[in-house]
């Protein structure tokens, strides 16, 4: 179900909770969100009001990918970029690696697998960007 963007800085700045197998549900509201976006590449719960550690993001090819409880392992190559949000409205500038490893959750079968991939460039950006969003860091 396509949900409203939240702006609320008190549910934005809470750390967001373990994602369970039950929050299947809140990978489809924003992956039905964000394809409801215009320019928009990446989406975590707190952004659709859900204290809960999911994101998604998509990939060159507009495909959506699910992370439950992502958290960065190590990165490389770290420089100030400006980013935007869906859900601030300045520009800001942070601090992010251009290349990194994060492991992350995905649902198997019905059970959490954890799963650990390297992303670069843009993709490696967009997945820091929403882990500060389950840690609460407002961008």
């Amino acid at each position: 179900m396509i949900k409203e963007l939240c702006h609320d800085e008190a549910i934005l700045s809470q750390r967001c909770e373990v994602a369970t197998v039950e929050d299947e549900s809140v990978a489809q509201d924003l992956i039905d969100t964000i394809k409801s976006l215009d320019d928009a590449g990446c989406l975590a719960a707190n952004q659709i009001g859900v204290t809960k550690k999911v994101c998604v993001y998509l990939d060159d090819a507009g495909e959506p990918h699910v992370l439950y409880n992502p958290r960065l392992v190590f990165g490389l190559g770290a420089s100030k970029m400006e980013e935007s949000c869906l859900t601030h409205e300045e520009v800001t500038k942070s601090t992010r690696y251009i290349k990194c490893k994060v492991a992350f959750d995905q649902i198997v079968d019905g059970k959490m697998k954890e799963c650990r991939r390297d992303y670069a460039g843009f993709e490696a950006q967009m997945i820091q960007h929403m882990i500060d969003h389950c840690l609460g860091k407002l961008v």
